[in-house]
């Protein structure tokens, strides 16, 4: 078996058509429980990560890479969160938000009750907890991908990304929305609501190192995917596990 550590869960089915008795503790963890994972990609083994790692880049990109710094590291730049956005018919899906950059809740002094609009209150935001939930910037698809011009993503909060990156049938977060379909072979591919027959994918489909992320078409013609553009979630503890040997 390619995975160090198994979760009690069966028939974990996400996204569709594939229904898949999935027992990784990592797609478990990044779909069921939240936590933060790296996205590793099939083909080589590299990350993802965005490529401007502090808060104030919205405009920039995703790129994959094979080596893991310690700025990068220590950024969080190799995290990602894949939260729960809601559904699309009866297929769940997921915003791709980055670790890297986040924007960390209001000291505790400010974490007074709701208070009228411009008083410094509210509690607009906050999670069960109380706490106000953090701000953390989304991969966005711009809305005429995936033309040549026009394919690639951005990394950023849905008002403070450009204006083609936002959602056109009203709503900010049309354009960053994923559907999540875990493979039959362990892996998960994303899929954009708003260009369906598209995948994340990357530039002239080369998957090499510091590759620009892009959409590209989805050949395999279903949710699957194909092997070459799909990612493993994997837990920090678990990067030194060598995933992509399993293809050749």
């Amino acid at each position: 078996m390619y995975t160090q550590e198994r979760t009690a869960m069966s028939n974990l089915v996400v996204g569709g058509p594939v229904a898949v008795n999935s027992y990784d503790n990592a797609i478990v963890a990044a779909l069921v429980e939240n936590r933060p994972v790296m996205l590793v990609h099939a083909f080589n083994g590299g990350y993802l990560r965005p490529a401007e790692l502090n808060e104030e880049s919205h405009d920039k990109g995703v790129q994959l890479a094979t080596a893991l710094d310690p700025d990068t590291k220590e950024a969080k730049g190799h995290l990602w969160y894949i939260s729960p956005a809601g559904f699309f018919g009866q297929r769940p899906l997921y915003v791709l938000e980055s670790a890297a950059g986040q924007v960390s809740p209001k000291p505790a002094a400010d974490q007074s009750p709701a208070k009228p609009a411009g008083t410094g209150g509210g509690d607009g935001g906050r999670g069960d907890d109380g706490m106000p939930k953090p701000q953390r910037r989304r991969i966005t698809v711009h809305q005429d991908a995936p033309q040549s011009t026009a394919d690639t993503v951005q990394v950023g909060l849905p008002g403070k990304v450009g204006d083609k990156w936002r959602g056109k049938n009203g709503a900010p977060e049309d354009t960053q929305l994923w559907v999540v379909t875990v493979t039959p072979w362990g892996g998960i591919t994303f899929v954009p609501i708003t260009h369906p027959d598209t995948i994340l994918g990357f530039k002239d489909h080369a998957v090499t190192a510091n590759s620009e992320v892009r959409l590209t078409y989805n050949w395999g013609g279903d949710f699957t995917g194909t092997v070459i553009n799909t990612f493993y979630p994997r837990l920090p503890s678990e990067w030194n596990v060598p995933y992509h040997h399993v293809f050749t």
